[in-house]
């Protein structure tokens, strides 16, 4: 399982330096897990291992939110005082995502469509 964490990190130094390198607008997790995939692909099979450990980081996911948890407990006289900026920012961005996501939706479908 070792062996498997390595690789796991392995691939995110990889995505890491592939986009400071390069000055990609990409975060380097989200390339390190692109490319964790196309090896994957590319392999054609999971061993075990990567099974085993990706299984215990997904059982304990809920322990990555806890930074995030503290961060709102240490802000919480500031997230107070600013409540309708940050609320409305939430409400907004909500609101533009799902419009975007259909309007992408909208589009693909009649590419799709077309003979």
């Amino acid at each position: 399982m070792i062996d498997a964490l390595l690789g796991l990190l392995l691939f995110q130094l990889l995505g890491e330096a592939a986009s400071q390198a390069l000055r990609l607008p990409v975060p380097g997790p989200v390339l390190g897990m692109v490319m964790l995939a196309g090896f994957l692909i590319w392999r054609g099979a999971v061993s075990k291992d990567l099974e085993q450990a990706a299984d215990t980081l997904l059982r304990h996911l809920s322990l990555f939110f806890v930074p995030a948890a503290v961060g709102v407990m240490a802000n919480g006289a500031r997230i107070a005082r600013e409540w309708l900026p940050l609320g409305a920012s939430l409400v907004g961005s909500t609101l533009l995502t799902i419009g975007v996501t259909a309007a992408v939706f909208r589009g693909v479908d009649r590419l799709v469509r077309r003979p």
